[in-house]
């Protein structure tokens, strides 16, 4: 996994979501739809000063979960015992290996600037996911695929942004939602397939705002919301 692998899976979402070709970097991609999604973030192994990328910031010190596995192969980490005068001695001898792991990645294959992924592949800059693949800038998703920016969800697979939610398909936007597919900002629905702007319905094809449409109606009016959503550069 590399920027140009993540290049690729986010171009295969973006043109399975909204059936156009993306023309965002990786870094436009992240500020435009990942900007509040929990991600990991860039500190530093205390004990070789590379970069490396952890879930939680808040330790003092921090070293790849590789690096400390070395450590524990070559040398292990118990220490000669040492005469403690005072709670600051025993502080400093404390610090001196509490050092949180980063990049903690288990029965996973190509796993980058990411912590805490397990049973995965293909996976770029996220955190506490699980039996996935192919997923870029997402947190706490599971049994899914080819996601983008997505957070607490599962079962779901070629969508941009889907929050708490299951069972979703080329969708953009959808929170707390079941069994949703080629959909567009939705909240609190299930069971819908090309609906947008939807919240508190079931079992609906076709509806917008929670009106119904005409089947040439509604994707007249798609054509013109995917136009507007590939062509702003503002967070939506």
């Amino acid at each position: 996994m590399n920027d140009s692998k993540a290049k690729e899976i986010v171009n295969k979402i973006i043109k399975a979501v909204f059936n156009k070709n993306n023309n965002l970097s990786l870094e436009e991609i992240l500020n435009k739809y990942a900007f509040d999604v929990k991600l990991p973030k860039q500190v530093v192994d205390y004990t070789t000063n590379e970069i490396t990328w952890a879930d939680s910031i808040n330790s003092k010190s921090f070293i790849t979960l590789s690096n400390a596995n070395n450590k524990d192969e070559k040398d292990g980490w118990m220490l000669e015992k040492q005469d403690i005068e005072s709670l600051d001695d025993l502080l400093k001898i404390w610090d001196s290996i509490n050092l949180t792991s980063t990049e903690r990645v288990q029965d996973s294959e190509n796993v980058i600037k990411s912590d805490t992924i397990y049973n995965c592949q293909n996976v770029y800059r996220s955190s506490n996911c699980n039996k996935c693949n192919n997923i870029v800038y997402c947190d706490s998703c599971g049994n899914s695929e080819y996601l983008l920016a997505s957070s607490r969800s599962g079962s779901c697979n070629f969508s941009i942004r889907t929050d708490d939610s299951v069972n979703c398909s080329n969708c953009y936007s959808v929170q707390w939602s079941n069994k949703i597919s080629n959909s567009f900002f939705i909240q609190d629905c299930f069971n819908l397939d090309e609906c947008m702007f939807c919240s508190h319905i079931a079992n609906k094809k076709y509806c917008i705002a929670n009106m119904q449409f005409e089947k040439e109606e509604y994707y007249s009016i798609k054509e013109v919301i995917v136009e507007w959503l590939m062509n702003s550069r503002l967070k939506t």
